[in-house]
């Protein structure tokens, strides 16, 4: 077993384009729970909404040869609509379903969510998403390719070497982020902060004091959702768009790192799915090199593997009973009445 290679690539998902990908979506998903207390169990919904658009919008309109467009505008435009496919799917959601509350409002998301991956699964719509098989990458990365400014081959150093393209790739990713951070670090400290955090204590309390609160959560359900549908774009710069990686197991991969780094806290969605993915490699790579040497009898590499999401469960279990501010978070501040 290579301890050496199972450090290196667990040390290489910190500033991998995924990890960013998951921070971008962590800090949406806790715009919703973390301030607004609204249980979005949806949050992959959002990301797949805004990889389609973008994928879509890349492939079918092709500004740069249609409309003549330089490339930085077309792929400028292609995130516009992954923006505005992300605000049209949070206001569809929102309009009927905000009024409920707890897990009403979670079953309604994962439905939600559910719906938009078989709808794009479908075989009807095959000549527009690619059906079951999805988009493959080359169709829709030619623009942001031909932006890359890095002529290298390859850049960065020991576990965070990589490749010209997905050096791009992550700075692109990682500014978003570092974006996001700032944007909900102004808006928490402004008086709409302070009103989505008090619909989070006791909405009826707000709502006595004049507020519309209908409109309050809807607002926090678009911009999270938004910052969902650019994680979406993100996640699928370095890969294909495949409709089953945005399945309800990834909304919880998008939980465990929210709680693990510690709702209503800035920095807690980064440092939680950093620390997420890096332990989800480790253990992973831990656990197929013992298989390998045959510390788990007949078991297959491939069930090994699978051995690290039961680690990571008993794990957000310990946290959620031992400290379920998480790792940032404090206990007053998830005084949830929902």
């Amino acid at each position: 077993m290579d301890l050496a290679a199972i450090f290196n690539s667990a040390l290489g998902e910190i500033l991998s384009p995924t990890t960013a990908a998951f921070a971008l979506a962590t800090i949406g998903l806790n715009i919703h729970f973390g301030y607004s207390g609204l249980l979005n169990f949806g949050q992959a919904g959002f990301m797949a909404v805004g990889a389609y658009a973008f994928a879509i919008f890349t492939m079918m309109v092709d500004p740069t040869a249609t409309l003549g467009w330089p490339v930085w505008l077309s792929f400028l435009a292609a995130i516009v609509a992954a923006v505005i496919a992300s605000v049209i799917f949070g206001l569809i959601l929102g309009i009927p379903t905000l009024r409920l509350r707890g897990d009403y409002l979670a079953i309604v998301t994962i439905a939600a969510a559910e719906i938009i991956r078989f709808t794009v699964r479908t075989q009807d719509l095959t000549a527009i998403t690619g059906g079951s098989q999805g988009l493959r990458g080359q169709d829709y990365k030619g623009d942001i390719d031909a932006l890359n400014p890095l002529t290298g081959s390859t850049y960065g150093f020991g576990p965070w070497t990589a490749t010209a393209y997905d050096t791009w790739v992550r700075i692109i990713a990682w500014s978003l982020v570092i974006v996001a951070l700032v944007v909900v670090w102004l808006l928490m400290r402004s008086p709409w902060g302070r009103v989505i955090k008090g619909i989070r204590e006791d909405e009826d309390a707000v709502r006595s004091l004049g507020k519309n609160v209908y409109s309050y959560k809807m607002q926090a359900l678009v911009l999270g959702g938004v910052m969902g549908g650019l994680a979406g774009v993100m996640y699928v710069l370095p890969r294909a768009v495949q409709p089953d990686n945005f399945a309800t197991t990834m909304t919880f991969y998008i939980w465990t790192a929210l709680l693990l780094g510690g709702a209503a806290t800035v920095f807690g969605p980064l440092i939680g799915s950093i620390l997420f993915w890096v332990l989800l490699s480790l253990t992973g790579g831990i656990l197929t090199g013992l298989q390998a040497i045959g510390a788990f009898g007949e078991m297959s590499g491939t069930q090994a593997g699978q051995l690290r999401f039961v680690i990571v469960g008993l794990a957000l279990m310990a946290l959620v009973v031992f400290r379920p501010q998480g790792i940032l978070g404090n206990k007053k501040e998830l005084s949830f009445h929902v």
